[in-house]
């Protein structure tokens, strides 16, 4: 039985596939993301022509990545909400760790899909998208295509909530389920924060549970950046 402040196993595999710039398969739990990250010399309209990069995220559930078979987005012709709003999150993050000028004029793109899913998905995009980033980020270093390193930071994320009226770290499907409060903490590794989603399932929460729980999600996340560093082979 897990304990309320504790984390689920987490890994992060690098140079899971043969073609992306940028590649990782995060297994968090029995949430697992394969995470990659493309580069292109195309970036949005309102770039063209300013010197400025940009990073973009997408975000899918594979159709056998839950119990019920999850129909494609393709099949309704559109991006359904969630994933929609998620994918959004994941840009957000991955953006506050990048100097765009240094950047260039080019765009990554970091593909979250997910395979299994048990909670925690978006966090588990943004944790290891953020592995992924940093290798095409080397890549281009390395080829000579930018001259100086575009990330100021690390980002990660993680879960969590109130459940059984007790402060709970990285919620799995059952607690996220049940929780009386659910909150995602997206923080850099210098501890800033980039976004807190949350709401209060049942009843409203005070300053005292808000605090608990950010807390508990620094101490969390002060683990997840050690799982990123080790995954990078990096001290710092």
């Amino acid at each position: 039985m897990r304990k309320t402040g504790e984390l689920r196993k987490l890994s992060i595999s690098r140079a899971f596939t043969k073609y992306a710039a940028g590649s990782v398969l995060v297994k968090w739990g029995n949430t697992w993301v394969l995470c990659t990250a493309s580069v292109s010399d195309k970036v949005p309209p309102f770039l063209k022509g300013t010197g400025k990069g940009w990073v973009t995220a997408e975000y899918s559930m594979l159709p056998s990545s839950t119990p019920d078979r999850k129909d494609r987005d393709i099949k309704k012709l559109k991006l359904d909400s969630r994933s929609a709003e998620i994918q959004r999150l994941i840009g957000r993050a991955l953006r506050s760790a990048v100097d765009m000028d240094l950047l260039g004029e080019r765009m990554i793109t970091v593909d979250c899909d997910v395979l299994q899913a048990d909670g925690g998905t978006r966090c588990a995009s943004i944790t290891g998208g953020m592995v992924a980033l940093e290798d095409a980020v080397r890549k281009l270093l390395k080829s000579g295509e930018i001259a100086e390193n575009p990330l100021v930071c690390r980002v990660a994320a993680v879960s969590v909530g109130v459940c059984g009226g007790k402060p709970t770290l990285d919620l799995d499907y059952a607690l996220d389920s049940s929780a009386e409060v659910d909150l995602n903490v997206v923080m850099t590794d210098g501890g800033r924060f980039v976004e807190l989603q949350g709401c209060a399932e049942h009843k409203p929460f005070d300053d005292r549970s808000l605090a608990a729980m950010i807390s508990l999600a620094k101490k969390g996340l002060k683990s997840i950046f050690g799982i990123q560093r080790k995954a990078l082979g990096v001290n710092r």
